[in-house]
């Protein structure tokens, strides 16, 4: 069975997301994002068949994947002397309660946990400036503000 992502015939506009059930499994996807293909799917203990991240790995990825770029972009322009950099997130929820910090105090919240390793001879000065750019990084900003997510149903209302 072909899916639908694979017959997608022009790739989305650019910005524009598409994922369509793959037919590997109950919750296998394949997402189509410009020229590029991914995949995602729950793992096996959730009823999936584990063949691609979940979406709040895909989420934690963005995050990830923009602090680095953020950081390398600000390093190239100001000429630092950065070698790699790394940036792992976790994503969980957790109780209100347990974030001092927080408005919400009743419920669950998502809780990311981002780890960034900067290589490069940087003093601390440097270093927590880096830290003070990957704060600014835009998916960051996204979750930290508030969202819209309008949505609307399209399509055929039969076989």
């Amino acid at each position: 069975m072909a899916s639908e992502a694979a017959r997608v015939r022009v790739h989305p506009p650019h910005g524009t997301v598409v994922a369509c059930e793959s037919g590997r499994g109950p919750f296998a996807l394949d997402i189509v994002a410009g020229r590029h293909r991914l995949s995602a799917d729950e793992p096996i203990a959730a009823g999936g068949t584990d063949t691609g991240p979940n979406p709040y790995e895909l989420l934690a990825a963005a995050l990830a994947a923009c602090t680095v770029m953020t950081v390398r972009m600000y390093a190239r322009h100001k000429g630092l002397p950065v070698g790699a950099i790394r940036c792992a997130v976790k994503h969980a929820k957790i109780h209100a309660e347990d974030c001092a910090q927080c408005e919400t105090k009743t419920g669950k919240i998502d809780r990311f946990e981002r780890v960034i390793e900067i290589e490069g001879d940087l003093d601390e000065p440097t270093r927590q400036r880096l830290l003070e750019i990957a704060n600014r990084c835009p998916v960051h900003r996204t979750l930290e503000s508030e969202i819209l997510i309008e949505t609307r149903l399209e399509g055929s209302r039969g076989h």
